[in-house]
């Protein structure tokens, strides 16, 4: 990789509730990696002690490790926006999301990098586009979410196969145009919209294959609640105009 490429500025967000038993693994192997990613925990009041363990790793790491506070669990979307907010504020080029438990391969993040780098705004870590590369799901919960991004695409006309991805790396420019302060839906509908406003505005997108692994430690935040409200949101998202952020 060349220097000037190495030389941009790359924060992974991670957000956080009870994940005592991932995070310090996490930041590690994050940090780990070739290139000089920051990261950025978006802590919601874990019970379990997670915000104690990151203040601990920040002083290992004073200039890489970030971490917002806040009072309670609040939701995935609007955890990432505080952190997409901080971070086009800060100036980082390119702005990641990642779950803490492992699910997502730290390993991947460099590529979904490059694929921006060499050209896409938005990079998905796919999980549908090579077949369904999901491992230590039951088969109910597979089909489930590879048939609602079947439906999403379908309803949305938007050419992306895996469209409830939380795994993905922006160029700052998609975070500045999309207007975050508009974006509604809260769980992981969030994700869709997300998606779909940048395919809207005009932005690349491109899927990159990975291979997905259910958590080993820790509990799932997912829930029925979290699906109905994207089903209903996608129609509701249908209807909507995109318009860009006003300067």
């Amino acid at each position: 990789m060349n220097q000037a490429v190495d030389m941009d500025k790359k924060v992974v967000i991670i957000p956080t509730y009870n994940e005592k038993e991932n995070i310090e693994n996490i930041i590690r192997a994050v940090f780990g990696l070739e290139g000089d990613y920051h990261i950025l925990v978006i802590e919601d009041g874990s019970p379990d002690g997670t915000a104690a363990i990151v203040k601990r790793l920040q002083e290992e790491f004073p200039e890489r490790l970030f971490m917002i506070e806040r009072k309670g669990k609040l939701g995935l979307g609007t955890a990432y926006i505080t952190g997409f907010k901080w971070a086009v504020e800060k100036k980082y080029d390119y702005i990641f999301e990642m779950d803490a438990d492992f699910s997502h391969n730290p390993n991947d993040v460099p590529r979904l990098y490059q694929a921006c780098a060499e050209g896409a705004d938005l990079a998905i870590g796919s999980r549908y586009c090579n077949g369904i590369s999901v491992i230590n799901w039951p088969i109910g919960r597979v089909i489930m979410s590879y048939y609602a991004s079947v439906y999403v695409r379908t309803v949305l006309g938007m050419k992306v196969y895996d469209t409830t991805a939380g795994f993905k790396c922006y160029r700052r420019e998609v975070l500045e145009t999309i207007d975050l302060d508009k974006v509604k839906m809260k769980g992981y509908g969030f994700q869709i919209e997300m998606k779909y406003s940048t395919h809207k505005l005009g932005f690349k997108i491109q899927e990159v294959p990975i291979i997905f692994i259910d958590r080993k430690e820790g509990t799932s935040k997912m829930s029925s609640g979290i699906f109905g409200e994207a089903f209903w949101g996608v129609m509701k998202l249908k209807m909507r105009k995109i318009k860009p952020r006003k300067a």
